[in-house]
């Protein structure tokens, strides 16, 4: 059965360490384009966060689910927003302190922290939105007066002390929120009704699409979910072991063209 949709991540998966998309994986996805089948990129990027790469790969128009699938868009418009629980939130930022981690605060169009350092610093470089920096009291308040919400709380703390993170929001809040790591040292919480994955599942009813019809591309443990489930799940090259257990097909790194050799292998693209 062809293939007729490819979900991709992007940070560490559709573009390079520089932050650029290289032409072998532009001109890739171009070539499935033409062939009519569905790309998407699925990030733990807000939206804003993926508008230049989303331009520089001439994907305009294309199916987006950022924030971890809590915000979704179709022909630019939203189609789909998963938010956390405002008093959840509240009860989540009092246990975190005890970790002492940087937390950024996200929505559809806003993102909040508390202070300024070398993580928000990093994330205001791929993000248009200018950070809004206010005590964690006056975001909560201004979520709480929004529709739309508080879709991603991001943690940001060393690697041990994310893993404890993960287990002790699992242990409260397992049936309410999704927790994953996107990095050693990034955490992403959303609502129970986002995910990866459960964006996957959404674009698919969308287009009427069967499971055995999708391709799913990343890096991450925030992948592992939507490169297991796929009809052909691909690892990067620069994945960790368990997401490349869980892939059917171990591509090259993202500094090796590991999008676009696996397009070409998979959809017999010419060069």
């Amino acid at each position: 059965m062809a293939y007729k949709a490819v979900f991709i991540d992007i940070d560490g998966t559709f573009i390079q360490s520089d932050h650029t998309v290289s032409r072998a994986t532009i001109a890739a996805v171009q070539q499935l384009k033409e062939r009519g089948v569905f790309v998407v990129m699925v990030s733990a990027r807000p939206m804003h966060g993926m508008q230049a790469i989303i331009a520089a790969a001439d994907l305009q128009g294309c199916p987006v689910a950022a924030l971890n699938g809590a915000c979704i868009a179709v022909d630019d418009a939203i189609v789909y927003e998963a938010s956390i629980n405002i008093e959840i939130a509240a009860a989540l930022y009092t246990q975190l302190q005890a970790y002492q981690p940087t937390l950024m605060f996200y929505g559809q169009q806003h993102w909040f922290a508390e202070q300024r350092n070398k993580y928000t610093d990093k994330e205001q470089k791929i993000t248009s939105v200018p950070l809004v920096i206010q005590p964690f009291g006056s975001s909560l308040h201004y979520w709480a007066q929004q529709e739309n919400g508080l879709h991603k709380i991001l943690a940001v703390a060393p690697a041990p002390v994310v893993n404890k993170m993960q287990e002790a929001i699992m242990s409260v809040y397992g049936n309410q929120l999704n927790v994953a790591a996107s990095k050693p040292i990034y955490l992403e919480i959303m609502g129970s009704g986002a995910s990866k994955l459960l964006a996957v599942q959404f674009l698919m009813k969308h287009f009427q699409l069967l499971q055995q019809e999708i391709v799913c591309i990343g890096d991450n443990f925030n992948d592992k979910e939507m490169i297991a489930y796929a009809g052909l799940g691909i690892a990067m090259g620069n994945a960790p072991d368990a997401v490349k257990a869980a892939a059917d097909y171990t591509t090259a790194t993202n500094n090796n063209d590991g999008v676009a050799k696996a397009i070409a292998r998979f959809f017999q693209l010419q060069d």
